[in-house]
């Protein structure tokens, strides 16, 4: 988003799955952006507290946990900030685990295996959510008996125990009709970026038997899409 801001000032501009737009300087004001840039973020960092609780609740005997993200992604140093704050209230030890080629994925899920009760936290980013690269990230986290969750739930439906994503048709229809408002005269910057509001729990009850996990009933009441 931001080479194209660079190129205008007048034009509008709506985005979709941006995360932190604020701190990459995308928008100065998350209430009253200013200029022609408007939209949607994707994620923020304090969910990561969100995803520690669920995998908890999952696998409760978990105590040390990776955080898996691309170099390429340009927020990840946020991600491992928010990460290393919040773990010691889960009484997690946090492993910071960035990804520069595919045999650090292997490495990474291995050396969780050489201590008992790891586990893994894959946030969405361009290269993990490649198909291929994503179904390995899978097959290791079994081979290897590791609970993981994911924020992209393509992971749970090949094969991963779970996910808690952004609904993402929803943003997509936010920003649908943030475009109708501008052509009908309104300002990108008095439209608020939108935080994400709604969220989608999946559960692959296949993985976690495999992995001799008993899902609590509460957690699968909760979730939107359960894979049996």
């Amino acid at each position: 988003m931001l080479p194209l801001k660079n190129e205008t000032r007048t034009v509008p501009l709506i985005f979709v799955q941006v995360s932190d737009p604020l701190g990459r300087g995308i928008v100065k004001n998350l209430s009253r952006p200013t200029d022609n840039v408007t939209g949607f973020s994707t994620l923020e960092f304090s969910l990561i507290g969100k995803y520690l609780q669920l995998l908890k609740e999952v696998a409760p005997s978990t105590t040390r946990v990776a955080v898996m993200i691309h170099v390429s992604n340009v927020v990840s140093d946020d991600w491992y900030r928010a990460f290393n704050k919040v773990a010691p209230a889960f009484a997690i030890e946090p492993v910071i685990a960035p990804v520069r080629e595919r045999t650090d994925i292997a490495d990474t899920i291995g050396s969780l295996t050489r201590k008992p009760n790891g586990g893994l936290i894959v946030p969405g980013d361009t290269y993990v959510d490649i198909p291929d690269v994503r179904k390995t990230i899978v097959e290791l986290a079994a081979t290897n008996r590791i609970p993981a969750l994911y924020t992209n739930p393509g992971f749970v439906r090949d094969g991963g125990l779970m996910s808690y994503s952004t609904d993402i048709v929803e943003q997509y229809r936010g920003a649908a009709s943030y475009v109708a408002r501008v052509l009908k005269g309104e300002k990108p910057s008095d439209l608020p970026v939108q935080q994400p509001t709604k969220f989608e729990l999946a559960i692959n009850l296949k993985a976690a038997k495999s992995l001799g996990l008993n899902v609590p009933f509460g957690l699968l009441n909760a979730a939107d899409e359960v894979i049996e």
